[in-house]
C-alpha cells in the first residue's frame, strides 16, 4: 500500500478531529432515539400472546409426588 500524500494526511486529520468533536453529540442523538423508541412502542406487536395459567398443576412423572 502506498504512503498517503501530505494532503491526504491533512484531510484525514481534519475528518478525525471533526468526528472527535461530533462524537458526544452523536451519542446523545443515539440515546434520545433509544428512549423515544421505547416510549413510542411499549409492546411488541409481533410477540405471541401470553399462555393462560393452568387451572390444576400438571401431574409429576416418576417417583415421589403421588397425589
Amino acid at each position: 500500500m502506498a504512503k498517503p500524500s501530505p494532503s491526504q494526511v491533512a484531510w484525514r486529520r481534519r475528518i478525525e478531529a471533526a468526528l472527535r468533536l461530533a462524537a458526544p453529540f452523536l451519542d446523545l442523538v443515539l440515546v434520545a432515539g433509544d428512549r423515544v423508541s421505547r416510549l413510542v412502542e411499549r409492546e411488541d406487536p409481533d410477540a405471541p400472546p401470553p399462555l393462560p395459567a393452568a387451572a390444576k398443576p400438571l401431574p409429576t412423572v416418576g417417583p415421589g409426588g403421588a397425589d
